[in-house]
């Protein structure tokens, strides 16, 4: 959840500058405050501050006015992408509260992974030190989606009086100030093409990112290079992998197991590999087996698997193997861990190891549950051996594609870009949607009202009956948006 401390710094802050705000409001100082405010074009109320200027008119005019072909070809193409994106939308979001409400029917809570949309909530499934990304993605999408609606309403004559940003409680955003008669005498698709440039500016915006992330590895060649395997770039306090003989930053991981890793995707990959499919099997000289194994008596554990070492050991592992004279007997040795993998080839049976034409046998380690041991390779270091669920090592090491060519150069500086290339993408394309839905105070409110004069005029003759039909559309939109954030929050956070 959200820390304590968090929740207080905000709404302390916030109750500061209200009462700031109402007291030199009351007091003498009145009139010289409120034109210092007006002076910087500022503006205060309950947990919002908004700030409007000028001074960037000029560089929107010349925006607006720039190739007019052009953007005449552009903003038509937005218009029309903003006209699907609305049905786009509610198609989105009906299925999203389908998946939602069949979430909270089954008790299923993995299958929220498979939504497109979700609700963030800080603290419970967007980490606090990720906040940065989530913020400044937010504000950058905000600007790109106002400077659409901007340039699109100088280019259709439209009187622009200023831009501004906004924070509303800790989330900051953008606005356009537009001269309203003028926006209510031009036409309908002239209206639509600024009501639809916000969204496709958004959705170009993330086209964008996308494109970065792609050629990253392009971009970034000179200074880093990749598929060489993925790099250890943090490794928690609480994971597995700390201590001794684990996983240091730095360490370039090259294979778990049999699986070779040439990047972040490949150990991801390997891991759920790993824990879908059985553990891993070691042929070892059925010499070894008898001089390493000693008379031992196991137990069962709850969950049925045999335990035949000490609970104390840190060295010894027990695995089960068959017996050559009877296949259908599993025995078990306590053995030591190292020894037993090193320069030991992979196998599932006794069959597999007879390729080497030496008398050996597969020893299977005998864990608990979902328990896996591991080979993590990350030389010139001594192998790792992790023993635990392979999901432990995915969330408590932090992992990157890119290796430095220069030791001066930071290991956090690819993984930065990666990041807030995918906030970006995330954030701006759940704008363009969000924006698009027909409900009240969004852009879709307008985009509705503006493609039924266009399009329903010549069907519904009375505008009367046109504005009920967008009202009852507005209505079901927002109930659907209403809907889908409430119960999206509370599947976030009562789960």
């Amino acid at each position: 959840m959200i820390p304590l401390p968090v929740v207080v710094c905000v709404l302390g802050g916030w109750c500061a500058i209200y009462i700031a705000d109402t007291v030199l409001k009351s007091s003498s100082l009145k009139e010289c405050y409120e034109e210092w405010l007006a002076s910087y074009g500022l503006s205060v109320s309950p947990f919002h501050v908004r700030w409007q200027t000028a001074f960037f008119n000029r560089l929107f005019y010349n925006w607006g006015r720039w190739k007019p072909r052009f953007l005449y070809l552009w903003f038509n193409i937005g218009m029309i992408f903003g006209i699907a994106a609305m049905f786009g939308s509610v198609v989105l979001l009906g299925k999203t509260l389908t998946q939602t409400v069949s979430q909270m029917l089954t008790e299923n809570p993995s299958s929220q992974n498979d939504q497109m949309l979700q609700v963030v909530v800080p603290g419970v499934n967007l980490p606090i030190s990720q906040l940065s990304y989530f913020f400044t993605a937010i504000l950058i999408s905000g600007i790109i989606h106002e400077v659409g609606h901007g340039v699109a309403a100088i280019r259709e004559q439209v009187r622009f009086n200023g831009y501004g940003i906004f924070i509303f409680i800790v989330y900051p955003g953008a606005f356009v100030d537009l001269f309203t008669t003028h926006l209510q005498l031009i036409s309908p698709i002239q209206q639509l093409r600024i009501f639809c440039a916000g969204v496709w500016h958004n959705f170009v915006l993330g086209v964008a990112g996308l494109v970065v992330l792609f050629f990253l590895p392009a971009i970034l060649y000179p200074f880093y290079y990749t598929g060489a395997g993925a790099l250890v770039t943090e490794v928690t306090q609480d994971s597995p992998a700390n201590g001794p003989r684990g996983l240091f930053v730095g360490d370039l991981v090259t294979s778990l197991q049999d699986c070779s890793v040439y990047s972040v995707e490949d150990w991801n990959a390997c891991l759920e590999k790993m824990y879908r499919k059985p553990q891993t099997g070691y042929c070892i000289k059925s010499s070894i087996l008898q001089q390493l194994s000693f008379p031992i008596r196991g137990f069962k554990r709850l969950d049925g698997t045999v335990e035949c070492c000490n609970n104390n050991s840190l060295t010894d592992v027990c695995f089960s193997y068959s017996n050559k004279l009877n296949s259908h007997m599993t025995q078990y040795a306590c053995l030591p861990a190292r020894k037993t993998i090193e320069a030991s080839e992979l196998c599932q049976t006794n069959k597999d190891c007879l390729k080497y034409f030496i008398p050996s046998t597969c020893v299977t380690p005998s864990l608990e549950n979902q328990t896996k041991l591991i080979r993590v390779k990350h030389p010139p270091q001594i192998d790792m051996l992790f023993v635990g669920h392979p999901l432990h090592l995915q969330y408590t090491v932090s992992l990157s594609s890119f290796v430095p060519r220069y030791s001066f150069l930071t290991l956090d500086l690819p993984l930065i870009m990666e990041t807030f290339c995918k906030y970006l993408i995330s954030l701006s394309g759940a704008l363009a949607v969000v924006n698009a839905i027909p409900c009240f105070a969004l852009d879709g409110q307008w985009i509705l009202n503006s493609f039924l004069e266009a399009t329903a005029s010549k069907f519904i003759v009375e505008k009367q009956n046109r504005e009920l039909l967008g009202f009852l559309i507005l209505l079901a939109g927002s109930a659907l948006l209403a809907a889908n954030v409430a119960l999206g929050l509370w599947i976030v956070t009562a789960r």
